[in-house]
């Protein structure tokens, strides 16, 4: 077995270039003290207890126009969601903000994603938090996807997970733990349809791998399922606000939050899927049944024309960089 040295690293790392490193554009590194922007350099250490605990928390946002969309909302849930689990960046929020639009500069790309990972940092292999002297920061740039409709307009298809759904501890919080998520993304590819969602041991919706979901009932009301069991997706919260301007044009009674039975689910007008990358999707089959005729409505429509043109064109949502 060979040994490597730190002489002979730089020509080891140099043999990992893969084709999807094309995709990544910068990474800071508290531990390094700096940015990176050669993706092989692009390492965490294996100690840090974010890797071999998932003791860690993270947001992801879009940029768009050199502008980063709802970034505010993002940094602010990643704080309480590091809050929940006894985590704390010295330097606070403002500081986040301040590593996290160098690195989108250095990087310099019209279009992007970018994603904070807030780590209990290195110390050891141990299980406890303790043994962690500080935490880590990770911020990483990378190429952003496209939104669902564009590449398929005529809808999703989805089924029901099989996936136990997460204890509303842990599936309110954007927590690196992603074990259940992996599952039923492994699902949804396994089984040939675009989603899976999972249904609580009461029978209630709750949420994606990554997104979040919502139906148009027949009395034309928007409902998403209650907060208290799925994560509070921006995506989701932005969508609702701007659903109001439907309301108040008559194309929906009312927009909130309910339970939701696969019953409801059957007898909706449309089911819609609200996520960061995705923008709003129209779901077409649900369990291969088709939902009311099949195709996108209105509503689905109507809302994803609306959050493209909030991320495109509104300037009070966008930091620019």
């Amino acid at each position: 077995m060979k040994i490597i040295t730190l002489s002979d690293y730089p020509q080891a790392l140099n043999k990992t270039r893969s084709p999807w490193h094309e995709n990544y554009y910068a990474m800071y590194s508290s531990v390094l003290g700096g940015v990176v922007t050669d993706p092989v350099l692009m390492q965490v250490p294996l100690d840090d207890h974010l890797v071999h605990r998932g003791d860690g928390v993270f947001d992801t946002f879009k940029c768009v126009n050199r502008g980063a969309y709802n970034m505010e909302p993002h940094l602010r849930r990643l704080i309480r969601s590091a809050a929940s689990i006894g985590l704390e960046w010295p330097g606070g929020i403002d500081d986040i903000r301040r590593l996290t639009l160098g690195v989108l500069r250095i990087a310099d790309r019209d279009v992007c994603s970018a994603r904070i990972i807030l780590a209990r940092g290195p110390g050891s292999f141990g299980v406890s938090p303790y043994e962690s002297k500080r935490p880590a920061l990770y911020i990483v740039v990378y190429a952003g996807g496209s939104p669902f409709m564009q590449r398929k307009p005529e809808g999703a298809d989805v089924c029901r997970s099989h996936i136990p759904v997460k204890h509303a501890k842990f599936a309110t919080v954007k927590n690196c733990n992603y074990l259940p998520n992996v599952m039923m993304k492994r699902e949804a590819v396994d089984w040939g349809v675009d989603f899976v969602v999972g249904f609580d041991p009461d029978g209630f919706m709750t949420e994606g791998a990554t997104e979040n979901f919502g139906i148009v009932t027949p009395g034309k009301c928007l409902i998403f399922p209650q907060m208290e069991k799925v994560l509070d997706g921006t995506t989701m919260k932005r969508v609702m606000e701007l659903a109001e301007e439907l309301v108040k044009n008559g194309e929906l009674a009312s927009v909130g939050f309910g339970n939701i039975t696969i019953k409801d689910v059957d007898e909706a007008l449309e089911m819609l899927i609200v996520g960061t990358t995705l923008n709003v999707v129209s779901v077409r089959h649900f369990d291969d049944k088709p939902i009311a005729d099949g195709v996108p409505g209105s509503i689905g429509k109507a809302l994803d024309k609306m959050i493209f043109d909030d991320i495109s064109g509104n300037a009070a949502m966008r930091t620019i960089y």
